[in-house]
C-alpha cells in the first residue's frame, strides 16, 4: 500500500488517507511474464495500470520496423490511451521486458470509481495534463534538440535504464538509428 501512495501523492497530488484506501480497492494486483503483453496493436485495451516493478515497453510497428514510443518504469502508470479511454483499437503494443508486478483497474471499475469518488474527474484531468505536458516535452525536444543532446537528456534522467533495456530501443526511442546511437554513446563516453 505504501508504494500504491507515493506514486498517487507523486503524480496526483494530496489525498487523504481514506481517499487512498478507497482508490486502492478499486485495484488489482497483476503480475506479466517477460514478453507477455499488456496491450496488442489493433485489439482495444481495457485496463489502466501504475507498476510496481519491472519495465514495459511501447512500442509499433512500421514497414516491418520496430518504433519505441516510451519505456514505462516503476512508479509510473501504464496504458493505451486511444483504446483506454476512446474505445478504439490500439496502436501501440505494450510488452513486458521480464517480470512486471502492476497494481490494475479494469475499465468497468474505472467507469464505477469515475460515478462513486466525485474528485476522480479533477485527478483524471490532472494526470491527462500531465501525459500531455510528457507529449509536449518529447515533441520539443525531436525537433529541436540534436541526437547528442537528446541522448545527454535521456541518460541523465534514465541511467539505470542503459544496463536493463536492449540499447536499440533507447536508439528507437530517441529518434535514432542504432548506428547513430552507438557513435553518439561512444563520442560521450570518451569525452567523459
Amino acid at each position: 500500500m505504501e508504494k500504491f501512495k507515493e506514486s498517487i501523492q507523486a503524480t496526483f497530488g494530496t489525498l487523504s488517507e481514506g481517499e487512498l484506501e478507497y482508490l486502492r480497492s478499486f485495484f488489482h494486483e497483476e503480475d506479466l511474464a517477460n514478453k507477455d503483453f499488456f496491450a496488442k496493436e489493433g485489439k482495444t485495451c481495457n485496463r489502466l495500470s501504475l507498476i510496481n516493478s519491472g519495465l514495459l515497453r511501447i512500442y509499433s510497428l512500421a514497414d516491418g520496423k520496430e518504433i519505441t514510443q516510451w519505456i514505462s518504469t516503476p512508479g509510473y502508470f501504464v496504458t493505451e490511451i486511444s483504446g483506454f479511454f476512446f474505445n478504439q483499437p490500439s496502436r501501440w503494443n505494450i510488452q513486458a521486458l521480464g517480470e512486471v508486478s502492476l497494481l490494475t483497474i479494469d475499465k468497468e471499475n474505472y467507469i464505477k470509481l469515475t460515478a462513486e469518488f466525485p474528485k476522480w474527474k479533477e485527478i483524471e484531468s490532472g494526470f491527462i495534463a500531465k501525459c500531455f505536458a510528457m507529449l509536449e516535452d518529447r515533441v520539443f525536444s525531436h525537433l529541436s534538440l540534436s541526437a547528442e543532446e537528446r541522448y545527454k537528456i535521456y541518460f541523465e534522467q534514465n541511467k539505470e535504464l542503459f544496463n536493463q533495456v536492449p540499447l536499440q530501443y533507447l536508439a528507437s526511442l530517441l529518434g535514432m538509428t542504432p548506428e547513430t546511437f552507438s557513435r553518439v554513446r561512444k563520442r560521450l563516453h570518451e569525452n567523459a
